[in-house]
């Protein structure tokens, strides 16, 4: 019978070593008595150990969990009145032109880089992004592409993928040419006068 209850005791508690369950079998009922007591002590005893570890995390948990008071704001009376005021008159007048110039400065970013890269079909980019303007930025992606693409048909048609004809107009190129004309002009009556002078 003691037998029996050392036995259930060990298979309670694992850390008992095979040696100790054969050496009471030899020893009297005494010292059998004693040892499945001290095993069942020790069993106890690490048994109720990691249950205290476990319960701090619960305990810290539970102390965090009650309610205590809340502040909303570290402002209070008329200064948090005056605060909120700032915040809404910079919400209201401040940010939204702010979001429109940058909403209008990203649309046109297809247009800056067809006039920059001489992209043979700049006005159709233009077109493309004042429609991308109209429906809210839904069309800006395709425009970005088409600037940034090689126009194939226009080389074909013209020999080049690049346009120069919108670097100077015409009308730039004769008020270029009639500029230096007058100069020259001038250059020439200054000379007569100096020479008629002296």
């Amino acid at each position: 019978m003691m037998f029996e209850k050392a036995v259930t005791v060990n298979l309670l508690c694992p850390s008992v070593s095979r040696q100790n369950e054969l050496g009471n079998l030899y020893t009297g009922e005494k010292t059998m008595k004693r040892d499945t007591q001290n095993i069942a002590i020790q069993c106890c005893a690490t048994l109720r150990r990691p249950h205290r570890g476990r319960l701090v995390p619960l305990i810290a948990f539970a102390l965090m969990a009650l309610p205590s008071r809340a502040h909303a704001s570290f402002l209070h009376g008329e200064t948090l009145d005056a605060v909120a005021g700032a915040i809404a008159w910079f919400a209201f007048i401040i940010v939204p032109p702010v979001l429109i110039v940058a909403f209008l400065a990203v649309h046109i970013l297809p247009e800056k880089v067809a006039e920059k890269r001489h992209h043979p079909q700049l006005g159709g980019i233009k077109c493309l992004c004042f429609l991308s303007l109209v429906f809210g930025g839904l069309l800006w992606p395709i425009a970005w592409l088409w600037a940034y693409s090689k126009p194939v048909f226009h080389k074909m048609a013209y020999g080049t993928d690049v346009d120069h004809s919108h670097d100077q107009t015409v009308g730039e190129k004769s008020a270029a040419s009639e500029l230096e004309q007058l100069r020259a002009r001038v250059a020439e009556l200054e000379a007569e006068i100096k020479r008629g002078k002296a």
